[in-house]
């Protein structure tokens, strides 16, 4: 740390305190004994999301909060875990360390928690995020569902109207 004062570059720290937002060093120069005030904070990157479109917007976890929710309406399962799950996404996406992020990805990754947590909330925000064109599609889809499920020793009955 070079000193405000007289710019050498030796000092030394005399006292540390921690809080939740940063730390703070009181600091000594070794060679004019100025002492002064440093700080260290988390910097966040400030992650871009790229759209289908090419459009470039500031991610925003309010939004992915305010999908899921959509997603998990009347859904007790989605509304109990929703913020740890977007809390898990976002950790995810800043780990990767990059700047900018697909809102396939982030679309992925939250089909990937939705199918775990509640198989119909999966289904809700994969018809929008998918905009499945057709009944086919959407029958596709929940036969994916239904069949994972049938693997893992589950069974669930289906009742269609005739």
């Amino acid at each position: 740390m070079v000193c405000p004062h007289c710019n050498k570059g030796e000092t030394r720290v005399i006292d540390s305190r921690e809080d939740e937002q940063a730390i703070r060093r009181r600091r000594e120069c070794m060679a004019c004994q100025f002492r002064f005030t440093t700080f260290e904070r988390i910097e966040v990157l400030n992650l871009m999301v790229v759209k289908r479109d090419g459009r470039r917007e500031p991610f925003s976890k309010e939004k992915l909060l305010a999908g899921i929710h959509q997603a998990g309406e009347k859904r007790s399962a989605v509304a109990e875990h929703a913020e740890q799950l977007v809390d898990a996404i976002e950790r995810d996406l800043y780990a990767t360390c990059k700047d900018e992020v697909s809102s396939e990805q982030i679309g992925q990754q939250v089909l990937g928690h939705l199918k775990q947590l509640d198989p119909i909330a999966y289904l809700r925000f994969a018809s929008v995020y998918r905009s499945f064109e057709d009944l086919e599609a959407f029958e596709t889809e929940l036969g994916k569902i239904l069949a994972d499920q049938q693997k893992e020793g589950e069974r669930i009955e289906v009742k269609r109207d005739t």
